[in-house]
């Protein structure tokens, strides 16, 4: 899909999208680039709190679509995501996933997981072993609850994501991340509309299921092929906490200097980056 413009300002390369229906589930928008070589890898694109596939991984998606088949989906609450009367939990969007990739035929899949995508990564890891051949874990923690600075930290957070899901205040942010002449602030409209997509109750349930996430009794546990892109600068999970995880699961680590917006923020690094990290993973799959 070629660079194009509509009202909602330039909109950036984009995978193939569809609508899934999964039995028990719901109707569900993918994202799915099925590479030409059939034994190319598959990624399962998982993303942080308060984005969308989209938002959080579109900088990488030409570099990955080169090299690997890709799903992506938006998380329940988030995008164009399911809309339960249940309320969120991590559990649930690990399970989505599994069940989408399932249906589209898919046997095996490495996870690609930022923020809040990691836990998720685990969870499906843990939950659907077979299906899951590595893991790609990015800016992420084991933990976000070991101290009270931390979980002061998702508690401000959760009460700000009331406000900041208004676009005027998400616009002035963008421009504030993204300075004049920066090659991403063309599509900070297009940023914002995503963003806009989200149900602002149900990202209040995420940001409290995360606080309360601990995979500290089974990570270890995993034993799947791991590498970690650690943001070096990251003010949001701190370096030493996303060092404990890469730790806890044996990841080979790709430093990536900046900070939790690095994947629109240096949209080339992220995405070499990315694609670093996977290679790593498919390397070790490949020795086993």
């Amino acid at each position: 899909m070629s660079i194009r413009s509509s009202a909602a300002g330039e909109i950036p390369f984009l995978l193939p999208g569809k609508i899934v229906a999964v039995p028990g589930r719901g109707e569900m928008f993918v994202r799915h680039h099925q590479h030409a070589d059939s034994s190319a890898p598959t990624l399962l694109l998982l993303h942080g709190w308060t984005a969308s596939c989209d938002a959080q991984f579109f900088t990488a998606y030409k570099e990955l679509a080169q090299h690997f088949s890709i799903v992506g989906i938006d998380h329940r609450g988030h995008g164009r995501g399911l809309r339960p009367s249940t309320a969120f939990t991590l559990e649930d969007c690990a399970d989505d996933a599994a069940a989408v990739v399932r249906e589209l035929g898919i046997t095996s899949v490495i996870t690609v997981g930022y923020s809040m995508g990691g836990p998720i990564s685990l969870l499906t890891a843990h939950r659907h072993s077979s299906l899951v051949s590595g893991m790609v874990l990015m800016a992420t923690a084991l933990e976000w609850r070991e101290n009270r600075r931390e979980r002061m930290i998702i508690r401000v957070a959760r009460t700000l994501s009331r406000i900041t899901s208004l676009p005027q205040l998400q616009y002035w942010f963008m421009k504030r991340t993204l300075p004049h002449g920066h090659e991403m602030r063309r599509y900070i409209s297009w940023i914002v509309s995503e963003n806009c997509r989200n149900n602002p109750r149900m990202i209040q349930q995420a940001g409290k299921a995360l606080s309360t996430f601990d995979a500290r009794s089974f990570a270890p546990a995993l034993n799947k092929p791991s590498s970690f892109v650690l943001t070096i600068r990251d003010s949001g999970v701190l370096p030493h906490k996303q060092q404990a995880l890469a730790a806890a699961v044996n990841a080979q680590i790709v430093e990536l200097d900046g900070d939790h917006m690095a994947p629109i923020v240096m949209p080339r690094e992220f995405a070499v980056a990315t694609r670093q990290a996977v290679d790593l993973v498919v390397a070790a799959i490949q020795q086993r």
